[in-house]
């Protein structure tokens, strides 16, 4: 990770939000980084039309200030050596975030806010700013032993090089921090007219895109892994849809690692089916790492 940059993280009260600032206090923790608590209000469009909480405090920026200030409490009590800062910055949630991501290590957030409607996998806002933020994001999500890293093994979902190269640094840099395994998975898909009837037919094409799926992991860590030679990984090729498999073995991992493609414009990452998939049903935080042009 950068060391000079913080790790931002996304707070609004809620309790996904209370989850990622525990999360982030461990993390930064790890990596020696500072962290900044942002909030994003839109009090001040509003001020004129909600009713004072006293001589100079609308109710808006009174709200705004006690959820940073509740935040930044409660990741002192869990690490009084992690350093916290506070903003709250006059836009919406997602913009907020994505305008401070332009200064950060990486930012995180909860898997849903206080704003989203009950029943969503995962919030607006982190879903927006997996897509679009120029640093990794990192959503907090799963279960109770990913959350606390009680697995100590971390996941990388490794995709074509354009999409994961960035990612693999990451993941070699994070399991170094961590002292964890890291977990290389690329997967592969059989012919698609391979059947039950047709396997012996079939075969050899099959180990063909087993094997080549093999080089391309092999090529893909192979700088990443040298710049880090202290951390045990292991390389897993398996048949099936990435998505499944990832979503599956996230059950026992801490953290899953996906690369993202850098799309032109205003749209800026491109998310696909994987990413997808893993931000609303894996079982443990998940990071979404864009590669750089």
């Amino acid at each position: 990770m950068t060391m000079e940059l913080p790790l931002v993280v996304g707070v609004d009260g809620s309790d996904g939000s209370l989850l990622a600032v525990d999360w982030a206090v461990d993390e930064a923790a790890r990596h020696g980084l500072p962290l900044r608590l942002v909030h994003g209000s839109l009090w001040e469009r509003y001020e004129g039309l909600t009713p004072s909480a006293g001589p100079g405090r609308p109710t808006g920026q009174v709200m705004a200030d006690h959820i940073v200030a509740s935040a930044a409490e409660r990741a002192g009590r869990r690490n009084p050596d992690v350093k916290v800062s506070t903003d709250v910055l006059p836009d919406d949630g997602a913009d907020a975030l994505l305008h401070a991501g332009n200064n950060a290590t990486a930012v995180i957030t909860g898997a849903q806010g206080r704003s989203e409607l009950q029943g969503l996998l995962l919030g607006s806002v982190g879903l927006a700013v997996a897509a679009r933020a120029h640093c990794p994001v990192i959503v907090v999500r799963g279960d109770q032993a990913g959350l606390a890293g009680s697995h100590e093994r971390i996941l990388l979902g490794a995709g074509d090089s354009d999409t994961s190269e960035e990612a693999a640094r990451f993941a070699l840099r994070e399991a170094e921090a961590r002292g964890c395994r890291l977990e290389v998975i690329r997967a592969w898909r059989s012919p698609a007219h391979e059947t039950a009837g047709t396997a012996a037919l079939a075969g050899e094409p099959g180990r063909e895109r087993e094997e080549q799926a093999r080089a391309e992991l092999d090529a893909l860590l192979r700088e990443a892994v040298a710049e880090h030679p202290g951390v045990r990984v292991r390389r897993t090729t398996v048949e099936g849809p990435a998505r499944k498999v990832l979503v599956h073995r996230s059950a026992a991992a801490d953290l899953v690692i996906l690369g993202a493609r850098r799309r032109q414009g205003h749209f800026g990452l491109q998310l696909g089916r994987v990413a997808h998939t893993l931000l609303h049903h894996a079982g443990c935080p998940v990071a979404v790492v864009p590669q750089r042009v």
